[in-house]
């Protein structure tokens, strides 16, 4: 499972050497802090994937790792089934529009980040 670290100016979202196969990526995804719009907590992590995979695996309802290409850009997915996630929106990003991650510390990052004073949507969703 993904590790998701939180410091003052950035957050980087650590991939496995499994994970990073799977999402054909080489290195972490770093997103800057400022250019986090809004965080939410979800039960159904699949339900946010649009558009097309390019690179990456895909089993539906099971895994998705790597790139999804859209009319809206791109966004990336290092989803699990059975786990609850955060989809994490972005503005003025580089690489991409949103970032899409199962974790069991959804709260806990929803919470680091409200430090930062980034909007983090209806967090009761998985309370």
């Amino acid at each position: 499972m993904v590790r998701l670290l939180v410091d003052s100016d950035s957050l980087e979202v650590q991939l496995s050497t499994l994970e990073r196969t799977l999402a054909r990526r080489r290195e972490s995804v770093w997103i800057e802090r400022s250019r986090i719009l809004r965080v939410q907590l979800t039960d159904e992590p699949f339900t946010w994937l649009r558009g097309v995979r390019a690179p990456g695996t895909h089993v539906p309802g099971r895994l998705a790792y790597g790139t999804w290409k859209s009319v809206f850009g791109d966004d990336f997915a290092a989803i699990r089934e059975g786990r609850p996630g955060v989809v994490i929106e972005l503005e003025g990003d580089d690489e991409f529009e949103r970032v899409i991650v199962t974790t069991k510390h959804g709260i806990g990052l929803v919470k680091a980040l409200q430090q930062g004073g980034v909007d983090t949507g209806d967090v009761s969703a998985l309370s």
